[in-house]
């Protein structure tokens, strides 16, 4: 790991994966018609991997058929607790791979053990895993909302209508 003097530091790939293995819900961003397009997902880690279910449609058809798909989990670590505790610290972990969906029998049956929990309700038939080439993170001090405050942060405005 290495730090910045914001504070800012970068998570060892160990790190990564165990913030990724305590996690359940993703974002899942991929290429649609030429543009980015980011959908929530249930996931599990399995084998160095990511394992998300889903439906047929959109999500699913631009994660295999673009060549590279990005992940993100985040999240904030709860302050330590008693004086001269240290703040609370944010953390973000971007997973980046390839995407392909689970086929043979025997993997197939294997997955429909792990514990995934689409949050939506449907047919899920489909199973996809992500093969990172890369994963990455950092965490960083959540900055007290005082420090974001002006002079003119009080000030009353015009309704946005």
């Amino acid at each position: 790991m290495t730090n910045d003097p914001k504070g800012t530091e970068e998570l060892s790939e160990d790190a990564c994966w165990a913030r990724l293995r305590a996690g359940e819900v993703a974002r899942l961003a991929v290429i649609v018609d030429d543009h980015p397009e980011i959908f929530p997902i249930n996931y599990v880690v399995d084998h160095g991997s990511l394992v998300f279910r889903t439906a047929e449609g959109t999500k699913v058809h631009a994660a295999l058929s673009t060549s590279r798909v990005a992940v993100e989990v985040d999240g904030v670590d709860a302050p330590d607790e008693g004086p001269g505790a240290a703040a609370a610290h944010a953390w973000s972990v971007v997973l980046k791979g390839a995407a392909e969906q689970i086929t043979a029998t025997e993997e197939l049956m294997d997955t429909t053990g792990l514990p995934l929990t689409p949050w939506q309700t449907g047919a899920k038939g489909k199973f996809v895993r992500i093969r990172p080439t890369e994963v990455t993170g950092r965490r960083f001090p959540v900055t007290a909302p005082e420090e974001w405050r002006t002079s003119v942060s009080d000030v009353p405005h015009a309704s946005d209508e």
